[in-house]
């Protein structure tokens, strides 16, 4: 596959996993566990992190951390899921975790978006400036707004996961 197709390919996923999380995450604020959603989002979260170490790199990059640190927390989710079904502390350690890769995927498009939208980057090229710490930290109270309420929120009823 060349870099351009590969490229493509990365970001879809990325996008995917995206919209898929934000069903699955809308499932946990409303108390409602949707097996193929979950194990869709979390998948396609993990090929997002792990394609993203393909990219050819001569030095180690925050987006190599930033993924390093996705796929514990997606370890940590799909355990607290699959292994730990939810019960006592899991099912805040899967709340977390989901809602936390959410925010990693989104944070990464945040930044993403202001190296490629012309409109964007001419507001923050060197993504240190204002606008581009404002869209961060707009997106970070967002979510740890949508982790406490899904905290409260999710109390499922598990049967036979999937």
């Amino acid at each position: 596959m060349d870099s351009q197709a590969f490229t493509l390919f990365h970001v879809v996923i990325s996008l995917a996993a995206i919209g898929i999380g934000m069903i699955a995450i809308y499932g946990l604020l409303t108390a409602n566990l949707w097996d193929r959603i979950n194990m869709l989002f979390l998948a396609t979260t993990a090929l997002t992190s792990l394609t993203g170490f393909f990219f050819h790199r001569d030095h180690i990059l925050p987006s190599h951390i930033v993924g390093a640190i996705a796929l514990f927390v997606l370890a940590a989710t799909a355990l607290a899921l699959y292994a730990f079904r939810l019960r006592g502390k899991w099912r805040v350690v899967f709340v977390i975790g989901a809602t936390l890769s959410l925010y990693f995927n989104v944070f990464v498009l945040v930044a993403q978006a202001f190296l490629k939208i012309p409109s964007l980057h001419v507001l923050a090229p060197n993504g240190s400036e204002p606008p581009f710490a404002i869209a961060q930290g707009v997106a970070l109270l967002a979510f740890v707004a949508i982790g406490v309420a899904a905290s409260r929120r999710f109390r499922p009823v598990v049967t036979g996961l999937s």
